[in-house]
């Protein structure tokens, strides 16, 4: 009798990889999480219902097959659950790490629904693919033939990265054109290393390298290099640069030194675990080291900067958000890291005021939830005479990002945009007003998730392949 690999969630406990301890991880960068071991991982996976309507693929942006990949697994057929979460998924590996998995797929598990708590979807997925790696399942990319037209990509970040991938398969000639010195975007210079280790994000651009995409780097579009340049050279042009605006801190002593953007923080940490040389690190200006340190923000971004000063060595630091830990939107899962890691958490709290230059403390305007807004959150506002000082030596504005003003950076006002100043396009195309433009990610979303900017690539590349349509192969050589 053949044993019943799946339908365990009665009578296996869900269960985690081991996490380190917080004194241990808080030393240094290291991935917090240990790997599945094999008889874990299939166990863990067996405790998937194989449900009719399974809530965890259609809460997953890009539709990933988790039931049958978990299927697989729990059988030991970890080549065939590769292959498969493969088919949907540009960096399963990097979503395994980074997706808010307790708000998309494991949220949405009707196990957990039930009681029984959901299966651990993210660590199998991460267990899956470095399995992958290691034992040389990952293919290089070689197309069936080569095509004779060209894809200029701005923005090497996960949308762009994951359009190149389909549009290389597929034999186009692609150039990605990224502001930076390394490819990646958010997943090189701003998550990170304990959420995501750089030899991970690195792997997967050498792989498109090695395939054949081309990497223009250390290029500004704008300024090294016209809009109107690419566009002349290229069949299609993919944008893809993402939101790198940072929203400003208002009030009082708001431009003091001292304060500084989550994005330049968060980089000057990445740079230096790369082992190069930030002038603003080692003057101390992007480093906590021994600083009291607050960070005004709830998202995920400001998890990553609460989390990256207790590594660096600061003296104290604080989080402050002005609604409640309930209306956050940040993963609350980092919450829980974060608190175990000796951040504390001011909560309905929001900075009124600085004072000193360089900065020496923050005014701290305690808020109360009150009636809901038009999105139907209930909207923060403030306590009448509940102010405090907080001493502090660095502020962190964690407060999201906004696009940039392409059409005026590039010279090209038919780029039509949203009121918000994002890129229309359209849904599930990634088209634009511009002929052979397309737009994917953040710069059309707003300040989003990797797995949705994973997910326009992919689409974006899709539409591209069909608005080319059949073409004359490069002859070989």
């Amino acid at each position: 009798m053949v044993k019943q690999a799946m339908l365990k969630f009665v009578t296996v406990e869900r269960d985690m990889p081991l996490k380190r301890a917080a004194e241990e991880r808080r030393r240094d960068f290291g991935e917090i999480y240990a790997e599945f071991a094999d008889t874990k991982a299939r166990e863990q996976a067996g405790r998937c219902s194989q449900c009719g309507v399974p809530y965890c693929q259609t809460h997953c942006p890009l539709h990933n097959n988790i039931p049958d990949w978990l299927r697989l697994t729990a059988e030991g057929r970890l080549k065939e659950a590769y292959e498969l979460s493969q088919m949907t998924n540009t960096f399963p590996e990097i979503c395994g790490r980074i997706c808010p998995q307790d708000r998309l797929c494991e949220g949405n598990c009707v196990i957990e629904q039930s009681g029984h708590g959901t299966v651990t979807i993210g660590a199998v997925e991460k267990y899956i693919t470095d399995t992958a790696w290691e034992e040389g399942w990952v293919e290089p990319i070689v197309p069936r033939a080569e095509r004779v037209e060209s894809v200029g990509i701005i923005g090497a970040g996960p949308g762009g990265l994951a359009a190149a991938d389909v549009l290389r398969r597929a034999g186009v000639q692609v150039v990605i054109y990224d502001r930076y010195d390394r490819a990646g975007g958010l997943m090189t210079y701003g998550i990170p290393g304990f959420k995501l280790e750089k030899d991970v994000v690195m792997r997967r651009i050498e792989q498109l390298a090695q395939g054949g995409v081309e990497f223009v780097l250390d290029c500004d579009v704008g300024t090294d290099i016209g809009f109107d340049e690419i566009y002349r050279k290229h069949n299609a042009i993919v944008i893809a640069t993402g939101v790198y605006k940072s929203r400003e801190l208002d009030g009082p002593g708001a431009g003091a030194q001292g304060i500084v953007r989550a994005i330049d923080y968060l980089t000057a940490s990445n740079r230096v675990g790369f082992g190069d040389r930030v002038p603003d690190y080692e003057s101390g200006e992007l480093n906590a080291v021994g600083k009291r340190v607050v960070v005004v923000g709830g998202g995920d971004t400001a998890m990553d900067c609460v989390r990256t000063a207790i590594r660096q060595g600061a003296k104290s630091v604080t989080c402050l958000y002005r609604r409640d830990r309930e209306n956050m939107p940040g993963s609350q899962r980092e919450v829980a890291n974060a608190e175990e890691e000796g951040v504390v958490f001011e909560w309905l709290s929001a900075p009124v005021g600085f004072a000193g230059d360089p900065v020496t403390a923050v005014r701290v305007q305690k808020m109360r939830l009150g009636a809901p807004d038009a999105t139907g959150r209930q909207s923060p506002e403030p306590i009448e005479g509940a102010v405090e000082d907080m001493p502090v030596d660095l502020v962190i504005k964690a407060l999201g990002f906004e696009p940039e003003d392409l059409p005026s950076l590039w010279n090209k006002k038919e780029l039509e945009v949203t009121r918000w100043g994002t890129i229309k396009a359209e849904f599930t195309t990634g088209r634009t007003a511009l002929p052979g433009v397309y737009a994917v990610g953040d710069i059309v979303r707003g300040a989003s998730l990797v797995v949705w900017a994973i997910r326009d690539g992919r689409d974006a590349a899709a539409a591209i392949l069909e608005d080319l349509g059949t073409t004359q192969a490069i002859a070989a050589e």
